[in-house]
């Protein structure tokens, strides 16, 4: 147990200590990062409140977060490019977990969000320690995509409250919801729904004409002004009110053997969609950058990030697909980019954070529509229902139970689905018959069925394309037995195992079994690889003892040649078909080679 401590507190300290990109920063990239920088806050500010928000927490809480998370996950993650900090999916499950049993904004509330940053950067941390930084490999992007899609539609109707200025139920009960709208939608705030579409109308507009302005931010700003010129909260418009502690605090949470208990599966689901947000942004990022991801590190500095930042008031996040795109579109050089992003948004809050008592919130609902309409990627959606249809399966799957159940079962349906169809996949490998294609100058061997190719009357030669292992075992066990019983005088058989990517003992057995039948009929059966793993694997599996050398094989050839003696030869002088090159040393037949 020292041992493994030892292991893990040496892992970490040589990430933290010595990252890649020390060597990269010069005057230069400097200047490049403090420009990112400055970017980067301009565009963190008003997300910072709009995901507090979405998360249902005051908005000093996504301040926190948008200048701890990101310094850590920098100095201690993969990604030179990657900006952490709070994010549209995480701020949605951070609610769903925690609304059904708390107040929103209330102590409670805060104190377990803060618990589930704890939490989720514990089980981040210990998948990264343990060199698990591969499985987000398996959970394929359609959960993400479902997952976001759904989250996009709850996060937009939750806010059509606060746009219509009317007291609507919780969108997690949809017939509720449709209800409560339609009969209180008569009763709207004109105010509130004009400056709504003002800040939604206005962030279009910039970004349509002006991608690079802050748009958030300045769809605020006009919307802000539109509000003070009807008279602001002097005539009943709500406001987000005086945000006065933006300093972060170092406090310890709040922790509790009852409150652990409740949040692990939250904190679970939570950093699964933490790390593949991770993971994707930095993957996609360092397909421009051409920088190498280390996925094992970025689990552990994703895992860092929400343990620290728990220790300063923050709730769980991750990477930013919009701030980390913005980042490296600016010219950020490294990671210095983050840390100075942080800075300058801690000294800009100083001067603005008393001008938020200004900003209606109808204002920020217009903003979190923008965020929500940009989540929706209809280009990829498009693409992933008309091109896989079990990828088409987990998006829907996922966005479905993300809209009528649970966000949180929305994200373990997925992946469960998700890795589901991929153990199907690998458990139902493809096995066909082949033959010689007399028509190609070499005789290239082809699927028999489907190119119509005749099979010598007495030997079969099967290719196996997939693993040979415990899952697969029943299907290709299944599989030989239908040989028996379509081709009962094809008692010889060339099992060919090129292709195969792992082999494990009950798979051996297998191969075992079938020899002992195909011996049993009066017949034989040979193996060809030439996969030196492969053939390691057979040796200590007893594969090689129990069959010999001699039906074991490097090449089609050398295994023909060793069969075609065992042959009945009064078939073979019959056969009309003379299906191999060595078929000429046999008997003369009818057959032309």
């Amino acid at each position: 147990m020292h041992g493994i401590v030892r292991s893990a507190a040496r892992y970490i300290a040589s990430i933290s200590l010595f990252p890649d990109w020390i060597g990269r920063i010069s005057p230069r990239s400097l200047r490049a990062d403090l420009f990112a920088g400055l970017t980067g806050a301009s565009l963190v500010l008003p997300q910072g409140v709009a995901f507090a928000a979405i998360a249902g927490l005051p908005p000093e809480y996504g301040f926190y977060t948008a200048m701890i998370t990101p310094v850590v996950s920098a100095l201690t993650g993969s990604s030179w490019h990657a900006v952490s900090g709070p994010t549209t999916a995480i701020s949605v499950l951070v609610f769903g977990a925690l609304a059904g049993t708390h107040a929103p904004g209330s102590p409670e509330f805060i104190a377990n969000a803060i618990l589930l940053a704890l939490l989720v950067g514990i089980i981040q941390l210990a998948l990264g320690l343990a060199r698990l930084g591969a499985l987000v490999d398996f959970v394929s992007h359609s959960v993400m995509t479902g997952f976001v899609t759904g989250a996009a539609i709850l996060i937009a109707l939750s806010q059509m409250d606060k746009a219509l200025g009317i007291d609507l139920p919780r969108p997690d009960d949809l017939g509720a919801y449709v209800s409560g709208l339609a009969r209180g939608i008569g009763m709207a705030d004109w105010r509130a729904v004009t400056i709504t579409g003002a800040a939604f109308g206005a962030g279009l507009a910039v970004k349509a004409f002006r991608p690079t302005w802050p748009n958030y931010l300045i769809a605020l700003f006009l919307a802000t002004l539109l509000s003070l010129g009807m008279g602001g909260a002097e005539t009943g418009l709500a406001t987000i009110g005086r945000i006065d502690g933006v300093v972060p605090e170092f406090s310890f949470p709040q922790i509790s053997i009852g409150a652990v208990q409740d949040l692990s599966s939250s904190a679970m689901a939570i950093a699964i969609v933490g790390l593949l947000e991770a993971m994707s942004v930095s993957r996609a990022i360092a397909l421009k950058s051409g920088q190498m991801i280390d996925g094992n590190r970025e689990f552990v500095g994703q895992g860092l990030s929400n343990i620290v930042g728990s220790l300063f008031r923050c709730y769980p996040g991750s990477a930013s697909f919009t701030r980390s795109g913005v980042n490296y579109d600016s010219g950020a050089a490294t990671p210095l980019s983050a840390l100075f992003a942080a800075i300058f948004l801690f000294l800009i809050l100083l001067f603005v954070a008393p001008l938020f008592a200004y900003v209606p919130i109808s204002a920020m609902a217009g903003v979190i529509l923008l965020v929500a309409l940009r989540l929706i990627d209809l280009r990829e959606i498009r693409h992933i229902l008309t091109t896989s249809k079990p990828e088409a399966a987990i998006a829907l799957v996922t966005f479905g139970s993300a809209l009528l159940l649970d966000l949180e079962f929305a994200i373990y349906a997925g992946v469960l689905l998700s890795l589901g169809l991929f153990l199907n996949q690998t458990a139902h490998p493809f096995v066909g018959v082949g033959a010689p294609d007399p028509s190609t100058p070499t005789r290239m061997f082809k699927n028999a069925e489907s190119n119509n190719l005749p099979e010598c009357p007495q030997l079969m030669i099967s290719r196996l394309d997939g693993p040979l292992y415990f899952g697969s075992v029943e299907h290709i066990r299944r599989q030989f037995r239908r040989f028996e019983q379509d081709r009962p005088q094809q008692k010889h058989m060339i099992f060919i195992v090129k292709g195969v990517g792992e082999i494990d003992m009950p798979g051996a057995d297998l191969l075992i079994e079938e020899a002992k039948r195909r011996h049993g009929r009066g017949g034989s059966f040979h193996l060809q690889t030439k996969t030196p793993k492969t053939i390691s694997k057979l040796a200590r599996f007893k594969v090689m003892k129990a069959l010999t050398k001699e039906h074991i094989h490097l090449s089609k050839r050398d295994a023909i040649a060793e069969v075609l003696p065992l042959l009945d030869p009064k078939v073979c002088a019959n056969c009309e078909h003379r299906v191999f090159q060595e078929c000429s040393a046999v008997g003369v037949g009818k057959g032309k080679l």
